[in-house]
């Protein structure tokens, strides 16, 4: 995957936003490879990935501004399933994060979501909904004119909108 340019903002799976500061060929044990020089965003981190490991890896380009409405929308309407067994819901929801795909945030952010109206979330899975709500906030506040914070607000009024109707073991 040889498709980024410096300067490209770009998603790494489960650490969110970055950018291509340098694209470099590099010899590592006497093979010559192409190498990209990310910066994340949430730590300031740089990191360096073979262009060809990019696409397994789960690297990609951020969603456009043209995206964002419709992701509201994913967020407003649909079924959620929630795996009974704490384990299994866990290890699919680490998965799910692991891929890097913003509708997969979706899921494990509307998934939790549904159970902590329901009971209240384990420590572990309140600080996974957390990450793939900032997760989410971050990227779609890259692709439009938005504010984190505003992102934020309109994906606590579409979740509202989508469990409207559940009534709630903790009566709210």
């Amino acid at each position: 995957m040889d498709s980024f340019k410096v300067g490209d903002k770009v998603i790494y799976p489960n650490q969110g936003l970055g950018v291509v500061e340098a694209i470099r060929d590099e010899a590592i044990n006497g093979e010559r490879f192409r190498i990209y020089h990310m910066r994340l965003f949430s730590n300031n981190t740089l990191i360096m990935i073979s262009s060809s490991n990019a696409s397994e890896l789960g690297i990609r380009r951020p969603i456009s501004e043209d995206c964002v409405r419709d992701i509201f929308g994913m967020i407003r309407k649909g079924a959620v399933e929630v795996t009974k067994n704490w384990k299994g819901r866990y290890k699919e929801h680490v998965n799910l994060m692991k891929s890097g795909s913003l509708l997969d945030l979706i899921s494990v952010l509307k998934g939790l979501y549904y159970l902590s109206l329901m009971k209240p979330l384990s420590f572990r899975e309140k600080k996974m909904m957390e990450r793939a709500r900032d997760l989410i906030v971050s990227e779609m506040s890259q692709a439009c004119s938005l504010s984190p914070e505003e992102i934020d607000k309109r994906i606590q009024k579409s979740l509202s909108v989508c469990f409207k109707g559940i009534k709630t073991e903790m009566g709210l």
